[in-house]
């Protein structure tokens, strides 16, 4: 199948004239779009992670993974529960399983974590959160900072080097499970400025950690999937893969779609990209990245990061992030779910491959690594 691609300069106009479209009469269209992915996901099922024997591994008890794509882990000593962890297998523009989203990893399920990332056969892990705001603790601390080896279950986890980026840090970390004389190198990149449920002071500088990542992923072989976490493993965790993802098929010379590629998202882990702000902000880093980061938005959509942050009403919490999240999860408890033995046309539907964004949009096997490359 030939696929019609576009340069560059092709596609930043288009998207440049999209930006101030959505962008117009107070981010009317923004609003639109993002209103009407309020409902994807919401008829799947999450029956695994909110059963009691699995409650006390979920960082947030209203974020749960979908039963359909769950990472499920090797079962230990025939205990059935063994298999759980609160991750979402989620597509990335080549297949249903690019991205491993999932929440930061609590005490109690830091050896789950690094079980999963050894299972899986993992090498790159994106953390976009800091470990704590003020008190609240968003993600247990699970790798050595400095140089030195921890231990989690059977796995050894030694922390080699650490680099400092502009924003960022990168660790490479040496990875072994005891009795086992193979070890592997994981690149773990930790962005801690990004706060919880908003979005980076600058779009340049998620832009420059975000293509440092592709980049990577472009010249290492894929022999796992990557993991993307954030504190809940929604909201950041959405926007970045949105943001990569797009970044990649752009690269290729395909014209970006953030829309879909959202809902696709939303299909596989509920609340990627969490709010309107990170919604928006998305657009706001892609046509920044897309016009070669000499310059910051059009005016328009410039003036859509100050509208925002003033105007609409924030989706993500009132008093505090637990509070209206509690709240969501109440909704979403409350949603018909078919019993287990019955079909459920709705995630066939989904799961088909003529309704897949991926299937539509070209993988990067079926073009050459200098076509459009940015």
């Amino acid at each position: 199948m030939r696929v019609q691609t576009f340069s560059r300069a092709q596609i930043l106009q288009e998207f440049s004239f999209r930006c101030q479209a959505l962008a117009a009469n107070d981010n009317r269209g923004f609003k639109r779009e993002f209103e009407e992915l309020n409902e994807v996901g919401k008829d799947l099922q999450t029956r695994v992670g909110d059963s009691e024997a699995n409650r006390e591994k979920n960082r947030y008890p209203f974020i749960l993974p979908y039963d359909h794509c769950r990472v499920r882990l090797s079962v230990q000593n025939s205990h059935p529960h063994t298999d759980y962890i609160n991750a979402n297998f989620v597509p990335g523009g080549g297949s249903e399983r690019d991205f491993i989203c999932t929440q930061g990893p609590l005490h109690n399920t830091m050896a789950d974590f690094w079980r999963m990332v050894w299972e899986q056969n993992v090498r790159i892990i994106v953390m976009v959160t800091a470990l704590r705001h003020k008190d609240i603790v968003l993600c247990d601390l699970y790798w050595p900072l400095e140089q030195g080896t921890v231990y989690h279950g059977l796995i050894q986890v030694t922390t080699v080097t650490r680099k400092q980026g502009p924003d960022y840090f990168s660790t490479t970390i040496n990875l072994r499970q005891r009795d086992c004389p193979t070890d592997r190198i994981i690149t773990h990149y930790y962005y801690p400025s990004w706060p919880d449920q908003g979005i980076p002071k600058k779009s340049s500088s998620l832009c420059a950690f975000t293509e440092h990542v592709r980049q990577h992923l472009e010249t290492s072989p894929r022999l796992g999937p990557a993991v993307v976490h954030c504190s809940a493993g929604v909201g950041r965790s959405g926007t970045f893969v949105t943001l990569l993802w797009l970044m990649q098929l752009c690269a290729r010379g395909i014209r970006p779609d953030i829309r879909a590629a959202v809902e696709d998202l939303r299909l596989h882990r509920m609340w990627m990209v969490q709010n309107l702000e990170q919604y928006i902000f998305v657009h706001q880093c892609l046509l920044h990245w897309l016009s070669g980061g000499t310059s910051t938005c059009s005016p328009q959509t410039q003036g859509a990061s100050s509208n925002i942050n003033q105007r609409i009403e924030d989706r993500s919490h009132s008093s505090s992030a637990r509070g209206n999240r509690a709240g969501r999860r109440r909704h979403h408890h409350h949603r018909q779910t078919p019993p287990s033995d019955q079909p459920q046309n709705t995630v066939q539907q989904i799961l088909h491959p003529r309704n897949l964004l991926r299937r539509l949009l070209p993988s990067s096997s079926l073009f050459k690594p200098d076509s459009h490359a940015s």
